[in-house]
């Protein structure tokens, strides 16, 4: 197969459980992209009602279903059942700009880039009016960039690679760790770069709720408490959370140079949000490490429909 032909064949996974709306949304974004994959797998992963009417209204979308839970396996599936040389990875609930996979494809047209991550934005109705959380995740939240630049991994809600380097690296892993993470720090050992593309744009939904946000982070505490071993990391993440209280000072400057968004009182409203949700995260970090157990928390994704 020719380097032409494998550009041209790009097939888009979907990972999606109870997101009727939103999956919707981004099928509809994805047809009336300027650039057409060769096709795209939508992969259920237990939802109470699968999405067989929503895929069948378009013609290049096939649906698969994976059982044992979790949005990695479900990649998985996609992958291996997959047609194009080259995979893009996007969230059900999120909505892909109308030249998402044309950047894309014009990225991969260089010499050794063969992993993208891409720009998650938030997507918001009125930008002078934001939620507490929506200003907050404009800001904290999907930063790919810093991901990328910090952690050697970006978020698999707007990555595309190609698909003998997805080979190469190994599949995605399950709930109970960070898969995004892990699936890019093995492939940034393996040697690769992933480059980031802020013109690769998704955009996905705010949470609505601060118990969303809670959920969110209970999660990643519990994948981060996985490395707290030894005595030695145990005081680390004990002083880590005390260290959280006092942090959102430190980031005043970033709220307020932030071109994310604008106006004091948006900014105001991320401020306030920030202080709470690091306070949760102190208090359940300390809860953790003190004993604890919460584990049941990474085992359940997206159970209800976000719309």
């Amino acid at each position: 197969m020719n380097h032409a032909r494998a550009l041209t064949e790009i097939t888009v996974v979907i990972p999606h459980l109870n997101q009727a709306g939103g999956l919707l949304r981004c099928l509809t974004a994805l047809d009336a992209g300027r650039r057409q994959p060769v096709e795209i797998i939508v992969v259920d992963n237990g939802s109470a009602r699968p999405p067989d009417g929503i895929c069948a209204k378009f013609d290049n979308v096939r649906l698969l279903h994976q059982p044992l839970a979790g949005p990695g396996l479900a990649r998985n599936l996609g992958v291996e059942q997959a047609k194009g040389a080259i995979i893009a990875f996007i969230d059900a609930d999120c909505i892909p700009a109308p030249d998402w996979l044309a950047v894309a494809e014009r990225a991969l047209q260089n010499q050794g880039v063969d992993i993208l991550g891409g720009d998650v934005r938030i997507a918001y109705d009125d930008p002078k009016r934001l939620t507490a959380i929506e200003a907050y995740e404009s800001i904290f939240a999907y930063r790919m960039d810093r991901y990328i630049r910090r952690q050697g991994f970006t978020g698999t809600g707007n990555m595309v690679v190609r698909r003998r380097v997805f080979d190469r690296v190994g599949p995605f892993a399950g709930l109970k760790i960070a898969e995004d993470r892990d699936w890019g720090q093995r492939a940034t050992r393996l040697g690769h770069t992933i480059h980031y593309l802020p013109e690769m744009t998704v955009f996905h939904p705010p949470r609505l709720c601060f118990s969303d946000l809670q959920i969110k982070w209970d999660r990643h505490i519990f994948h981060d408490l996985q490395k707290a071993g030894g005595q030695a990391r145990r005081f680390w993440w004990i002083g880590k959370a005390l260290l959280l209280v006092g942090s959102p000072i430190a980031e005043i400057p970033r709220i307020l140079f932030c071109r994310r968004i604008s106006g004091l009182r948006n900014r105001g409203k991320a401020f306030s949000c920030l202080v709470r949700i690091r306070i949760y995260r102190a208090r359940r970090m300390l809860h953790l490490i003190l004993g604890g157990v919460d584990s049941h928390l990474v085992t359940q994704w997206n159970r209800t429909d976000a719309n």
